[in-house]
């Protein structure tokens, strides 16, 4: 397709299986995670298949316009992916206040820039909205963190203004774009190599010298995202990952035997892992059970 004629940014055909499989890690493992907050299902242990459908979160919604917006340009357009963000929010989603605030204010008018770097008493948020959307991000970008790692950033400037939530979705994209590559085995080491800010680091850090530790373990060190922010959740989704690319469901269960933000590290977690193993790596029956993804994004413009 000729991009010049019809406004489209031409896109890889490997890149783009690799990002939808991403994308579809990410959405099953948030909407498993997900069904594991609900107050039926309390009784489940993480070795469970709840029943289905699983209803998909904020994640996923706002990681459908992350890939839409790729699909459209080949890169991120800031002003576009904001407007995508705040058109499509459902607040049935469970959106977090922070989130639900400055999205509100973008659909109403107010320039995304100075919104973003408003919120939170003018410090920008540090939460791990950026890094639980990002992985389809960083595969588009395979084997180029340093691309996935500029793009990550622009994405997430939009919502998160501050250093520690651009952190987050900088490392998640890096691992992202090294799942499929022979580089896989260094995810954390890479993540490190171009993630700015101090705390998500410092997290990264004591990851990498936590191989042998227990799941357990790995929370007491890491945290599991029950502070919602990018520091206490991105490590331990590494950790996570890093140890179980090649197995889809033992990672994303690990997630829910966790505990804390079990939507938001499964997402995290099923995004990488999916991107190391492609859409086969997911048992088509958790992807059955998921409720489809939004009609809008199946009639998004690709080039």
């Amino acid at each position: 397709m000729n991009d010049d004629h019809h406004g489209l940014a031409p896109v890889p055909e490997r890149a783009a299986a690799l990002m939808h499989a991403s994308l579809a890690g990410l959405s099953v493992g948030d909407a498993f995670g997900d069904q594991f907050f609900l107050h039926a299902n309390r009784h489940l242990t993480a070795a469970d298949l709840p029943s289905p459908p699983w209803e998909w979160s904020d994640d996923t919604e706002m990681a459908c316009s992350v890939v839409a917006c790729l699909r459209r340009h080949g890169s991120i357009d800031q002003d576009a992916l904001a407007a995508s963000f705040a058109a499509r929010m459902d607040t049935g989603r469970r959106y977090g206040a922070g989130a639900l605030e400055l999205l509100e204010r973008i659909r109403d008018g107010h320039l995304w820039r100075a919104a973003s770097a408003e919120s939170f008493g003018g410090n920008g948020s540090f939460g791990n909205g950026a890094a639980m959307r990002v992985a389809p991000l960083g595969a588009f970008y395979i084997g180029d963190p340093a691309r996935a790692a500029a793009e990550a950033t622009l994405q997430a400037e939009i919502t998160h203004a501050h250093t520690e939530g651009i952190a987050g979705a900088v490392a998640v994209a890096v691992a992202a774009s090294l799942a499929a590559t022979d580089a896989a085995e260094n995810l954390i080491e890479a993540a490190l190599d171009h993630a700015p800010g101090t705390y998500v680091r410092r997290g990264l850090q004591r990851a990498r010298r936590l191989k042998k530790a227990t799941p357990e373990q790995a929370v007491q060190a890491l945290g599991n995202g029950s502070r919602i922010t990018a520091q206490d959740t991105v490590p331990f989704a590494l950790w996570t990952a890093a140890r179980h690319l090649d197995d889809y469901p033992v990672g994303v269960r690990a997630c829910v035997t966790a505990s804390g933000d079990m939507d938001t590290t499964a997402a995290i977690v099923g995004g990488i892992i999916a991107a190391s193993t492609g859409i086969d790596g997911i048992p088509s029956a958790w992807l059955d059970s998921r409720e489809s993804l939004p009609g809008w994004l199946e009639n998004s413009p690709t080039a």
